[in-house]
């Protein structure tokens, strides 16, 4: 038992936050443009690709993906919209 009191705490186990906090951190905020600048070039890398195949199942799974990426990406706004509308 005096083992765990002296480990350091990243070596204790981390406890779930009780709620979320109202604060958008300058770490999470570049994270979430991430997000959106990943699906947003792989919707675009999708769509493009998918006009240059010849192949039309494989224009089909690129194009599905493509509208796969552009869900992610809209829903990612449509999260943070209605995040920034919350009434305090």
């Amino acid at each position: 038992m005096q083992q765990q009191q002296n480990q350091p705490s990243s070596m204790q186990q981390a406890q779930p936050m009780a709620q979320v906090p109202e604060v958008v951190s300058t770490k999470d905020q570049l994270y979430i443009t991430d997000m959106l600048s990943w699906n947003l070039n792989a919707c675009k890398k999708a769509h493009f690709f998918a006009q240059n195949c010849q192949t039309p199942e494989i224009q089909s799974a690129l194009e599905e993906a493509g509208q796969m990426h552009q869900r992610h990406y809209n829903k990612i706004l449509t999260h943070l919209d209605t995040q920034t509308q919350k009434p305090n």
